[in-house]
């Protein structure tokens, strides 16, 4: 029988630190059936980011690293896409999908090779040894937002030194997307992607915030401020809209950088849709300072 997953809430502990984690059912296996709904090619804005900006980290990893898709779904085909994309850049990566419904798992196993398998569990992450990388994409948006804490704490706690833990959400076909990046110690940049033309304003992405900030986009909060600071950038840009609209992201990333916003990367990974910021600088809670103004329209259709 498939659970809500706000059920979640009612089997939740106490950590050492304070923080709530999900419960375990009879099996050990700690989280709920969830959804499972994906499609082909659905990821591949995360998974390109991942072996892109963090390609040096893949490669200094020891032999045979291990890498994990956490709740892939009904159908394992994004698992398999991760393991291609990583596999091109390590050809020893190791893979396993791992996935809390058995009968998803059943339907996989067909599909194993060497390198590749799957397994049954959720977020205490069954898997020997400690991965380098977990990718986890439409799993927490099913969970409430107090049920994050405590399971990005569980996730980072298993990662292999140098680790990454890789959390967010994108649509059913993956124009829009929005992730977080953390390590063992805790989350480190907020990254927003999206296919030119399927959105109006940069704000339009905000219905894929991961589940820590998709309920904190209103005023007073981080991200609220940085997402006006998006909207206006992109508006200031509008003169070079008739270039095309890479131009125009383009524009709209240098202007939030240089209006003080931590962005991280540059054009080469702007031109594909992507926008990188420290997670300081969007975290749930009010800015500690005012929020860095976006410059004038002038200077933006300028192409600073």
């Amino acid at each position: 029988m498939v659970q809500k997953a706000s059920s979640i809430r009612t089997h939740a502990v106490r950590t050492h630190a304070g923080r709530t984690q999900p419960g375990r059912g009879a099996r050990g296996v700690v989280g709920n059936v969830t959804r499972g709904t994906t499609n082909p090619n659905r990821m591949r804005r995360v998974d390109r980011w991942i072996t892109g900006p963090h390609a040096r980290r893949i490669l200094s990893l020891p032999a045979d690293p291990l890498a994990v898709d956490l709740g892939y779904g009904a159908s394992p085909i994004t698992a398999l896409e991760l393991f291609t994309r990583l596999r091109s850049l390590r050809p020893d990566m190791r893979l396993t999908g791992i996935e809390i419904e058995p009968a998803r798992v059943a339907a996989a196993k067909p599909l194993e090779v060497p390198g590749l398998d799957f397994r049954l569990g959720g977020f205490e992450l069954p898997v020997p040894g400690r991965p380098a990388l977990v990718r986890a994409f439409n799993v927490l948006r099913q969970y409430e937002e107090a049920d994050v804490a405590g399971i990005w704490g569980l996730v980072c706690s298993r990662l292999a030194p140098g680790g990454l833990f890789v959390e967010g959400t994108c649509d059913e076909i993956g124009r829009r997307a929005a992730w977080v990046a953390l390590d063992a110690d805790g989350p480190l940049t907020l990254s927003l992607a999206a296919r030119f033309g399927a959105f109006g304003l940069p704000s339009d992405l905000a219905e894929r915030l991961p589940k820590a900030l998709i309920h904190r986009n209103v005023p007073g909060e981080r991200i609220h401020g940085f997402l006006g600071a998006l909207d206006a950038a992109w508006l200031a840009a509008a003169p070079l809209a008739p270039f095309g609209v890479r131009q125009r992201w383009v524009a709209m990333c240098r202007g939030v950088k240089d209006a003080g916003w931590p962005v991280h990367h540059g054009p080469g990974r702007w031109r594909l849709g992507e926008l990188t910021v420290g997670w300081d600088a969007v975290a749930p809670g009010p800015p500690d300072r005012p929020a860095p103004r976006v410059m004038e329209a002038g200077a933006a259709a300028a192409g600073r």
